[in-house]
């Protein structure tokens, strides 16, 4: 289900999220993956890996929907889900384990062997429900061959790693933790950010979560203690909208091997560049109740019936200080309407509409045939074909049908206080501008209708790496609001970028409500200078080994790339990725208030280096060897692409003229500046009667000219501005002291010649 809502035209809800261009995760195909080992004991050695905790083992080669990828790690992974003796455990292949490869962008694929679940699409439903809520791994279906042996099908999910923190939080260095029990799980043994007030330094922690960053053990300690005993702080420590998204999700979907759950497992944790730890959402292959195990305090455990399961409370552990992240939602009273508001959405949107029926019918359709050949799936072709609404048992328990689950669940919930409580209505958002300028006041105005309406609020940002502010909208007749007392409350904010992205949230003394109800997932989206599209902005001049040349804000010589705005207005390139590799369009991220001026030029440095607010460094290199660059949108279309071959030291390979023409190369770059006058040759000092030397120059230089040259010779600047003018002929020498560096042009009739100035 696609949420899209039309305010005014410019003001449309926005939905920037991470949608390079990949069919390795496409729903509707299903994955060939080939593995080929030279050992003839691979099985035994990946087991004792496993047990030993050892490292990949080599395989020969893998082979993607027909791609290969030689030398290639592979592992057995999962915790209940593997046993030495089953013939389908799951897997973790590590393209880069020995060389550095990915297959359109992904290093690690992750399968799972749909061990617990007859439906054999619990996991891929589950996180295909979840990412309209929060950023979380894509997944679909593979067929698993291991020396051309099928071994059947699988579940493919993304991997959790640092590209994965990069393409969703803008980073990759901050604190990262897997939370799952590293020592066997059991009840008193939980990931459940509790504070340790015993433990001595962080090693008491060792225990409970893997560190997945080069550090950050302590600051896991503080972030515990806040989430335990501080939590008035707990908005300025963790992104609380994600969190209040997972244990809603975990909730309605009964997914309890989840923090909810005893062992309080299976997500991660990264904390992003607002210093704010992000929870993130993995392993669903026992949701939908195909984990009933819950906890009782710290000390023991029990599985549920599927009857309980179908009615599990809303508000389970929201006294017991085993879970202190529940507590924290549960014992605030605008985090627990929040939570409920939430598990209305998803509730309604995927559950009561009977949207995951036809997602499910779908999925098992892609899988069907692979299923019935498939020699070592856990459970009959019929029961797989009745997953959906039929229970199983499992060893000691049953896990019920999908829709078996649900359909009752709806009606419990339903029935329940917190979701028959009235909740306000929102509508008429409007924005006083539609098109702010830049630090100009803009107010956001809502209607909000139903009784006993106690708070309305504004969440506002500029681009998807900020955190929310979150301010009280008023209807006093004083916030732009028109009369006080008409349900109309609005609330001023600055717009100081290019673009803002906003929600309301309004509560009464029994629920909340957002708007758009995906949020903050999603948003409203205020435009005062557009974002490039297509044919906008050009890749427009490059240089891949830049020795010489032009410095940084560093001072340092680096590689760059010109992009060049062929339209007469300012464009803002904020959210537009930019890669070198083609089959991975999001690895770079234009940082907020990327401006390009018209018919003007943003340089991007290409050196690894970090943004500032004045200057924009992308995170990767350009190879003089020959590379490739890429300008695209989240929505996956290509605006701009170049490859080039080698490159020669100090000269750039840019287009004449600017935008449109066809890429040449520059012995002297044009940094920012015209690539080449239109309409007038350019002399090339070879037999010519018009000589300038040295060029680059600094202080002075030599103009030559023939004794029979009777021309005017004009300098201007890349402004057009004239800057001397002389008709003389023989040798002479141009003192050029207090001239701005740049790019200059000598004129002689017809023929231009660039002269370059660095002072």
């Amino acid at each position: 289900m696609f949420f899209k809502k039309i305010l005014f035209p410019l003001l449309l809800l926005c939905i920037i999220k991470l949608n390079a261009q990949t069919t390795f995760y496409n729903l509707n195909t299903l994955q060939k993956i080939e593995i080929k080992f030279l050992q003839a004991n691979w099985d035994y050695q990946m087991d004792t890996a496993k047990y030993g905790k050892g490292g990949d083992i080599m395989a020969l080669w893998v082979k993607i929907n027909g791609i290969q990828y030689d030398s290639v790690g592979v592992r057995y992974k999962g915790s209940s889900s593997y046993d030495s003796t089953y013939n389908k455990n799951p897997l973790h292949i590590t393209l880069n384990a020995f060389k550095n490869q990915n297959h359109q962008g992904f290093a690690d694929v992750k399968l799972g062997n749909s061990y617990a679940d007859p439906s054999m699409i619990r996991e891929v439903l589950s996180y295909s429900i979840l990412k309209n809520y929060m950023d979380c791994p894509r997944a679909n279906f593979a067929q698993l061959y291991i020396n051309a042996t099928y071994r059947g099908v699988y579940a493919n999910d993304e991997a959790v790693n640092k590209q994965f923190c990069y393409d969703h939080f803008y980073s990759s260095s901050g604190n990262f933790f897997k939370c799952n029990p590293v020592v066997v799980p059991g009840p008193s043994t939980k990931s459940n950010l509790k504070n340790i007030p015993l433990a001595i330094d962080s090693s008491g922690y060792y225990n409970y979560y893997e560190l997945k960053s080069n550090v950050g053990w302590n600051n896991l300690v503080a972030f515990t203690n806040t989430v335990t005993n501080v939590t008035a702080n707990i908005e300025t420590a963790m992104d609380m909208d994600r969190a209040i998204w997972m244990l809603a999700f975990d909730n309605v979907l009964v997914n309890l091997d989840s923090y909810m759950g005893v062992f309080a497992q299976n997500y991660y944790l990264y904390k992003d560049n607002n210093a704010r730890y992000n929870p993130i959402v993995w392993d669903l292959n026992m949701s939908f109740g195909g984990f009933p195990f819950v906890g009782f305090s710290n000390t023991s455990m029990g599985s549920l019936p599927i009857a309980n399961l179908q009615t599990l409370t809303a508000n389970i552990h929201s006294a017991d200080q085993y879970w202190p992240l529940i507590n924290a939602v549960q014992n605030n009273p605008m985090f627990k309407r929040m939570y409920i508001a939430h598990m209305r959405t998803i509730l309604n949107e995927m559950f009561v509409s009977n949207s995951y029926t036809t997602m499910a019918a779908q999925m098992q359709s892609v899988i069907d045939t692979a299923v019935q050949s498939d020699p070592f799936k856990f459970y009959t072709y019929p029961q797989f074909q009745n997953g959906m609404n039929t229970n199983v048992s499992v060893g000691s328990y049953s896990v019920p049908g999908i829709s078996t689950l649900m359909a009752s669940r709806i009606a419990y919930l339903q029935s329940t206080p917190d979701f028959t409580y009235t909740t306000p209505a929102i509508s008429l958002i409007t924005a006083s501008s539609l098109t702010p300028a830049i630090n100009s006041t803009v107010t956001i105005t809502a209607k909000v209708l139903n009784t006993n309406t106690n708070a309305v609020y504004l969440g506002y940002r500029y681009f998807n790496s900020d955190r929310f502010t979150r301010v009280l909208m008023y209807d006093d007749g004083l916030h732009n609001d028109g009369p006080a007392g008409d349900n109309v409350y609005g609330a001023p904010f600055v717009f100081s970028s290019g673009q803002a992205q906003y929600y309301i949230y309004a509560e009464n003394n029994n629920a909340g409500m957002f708007s758009p109800q995906r949020a903050e997932h999603e948003f409203y989206t205020l435009v005062g200078i557009p974002v490039a599209g297509p044919g906008q902005v050009k890749i427009n001049e490059f240089i891949a080994n830049n020795l010489n040349g032009v410095k940084n804000e560093y001072l340092l010589n680096a590689d760059w790339i010109e992009f060049y705005n062929s339209t007469n207005s300012m464009l803002d390139m904020t959210g537009l990725y930019l890669t070198n590799d083609f089959a991975y369009h999001g690895k770079f991220c234009f940082p907020k208030n990327s401006f390009i001026p018209a018919y003007s030029y943003l340089i991007v440095w290409a050196d690894k280096a970090v943004s500032t607010a004045t200057f924009v460094h992308c995170n990767f290199k350009l190879t003089q060897a020959g590379d490739r660059v890429m300008l695209s949108n989240p929505a996956g279309a290509i605006l701009d692409s170049a490859r080039f071959g080698a490159q020669i030291t100090d000269v750039s390979t840019g287009r004449c003229p600017d935008g449109v023409g066809t890429f040449t190369t520059f012995v002297i770059p044009t940094f920012k500046l015209t690539n080449c006058p239109v309409g007038i040759n350019e002399l090339t000092n070879i037999n010519s009667s018009l000589v300038v030397y040295p060029n680059p120059s600094s202080n002075y230089f030599y103009v030559k000219t023939s004794d029979n040259n009777n021309s005017v010779i004009e300098i201007t600047n890349s402004f057009g501005q004239l800057i001397y003018r002389f008709k003389e002929t023989g040798l002479i020498k141009i003192n050029c002291v207090g001239w701005a560096s740049g790019i200059y042009f000598l004129r002689c009739d017809n023929f231009t010649s660039k002269i370059i100035i660095s002072n």
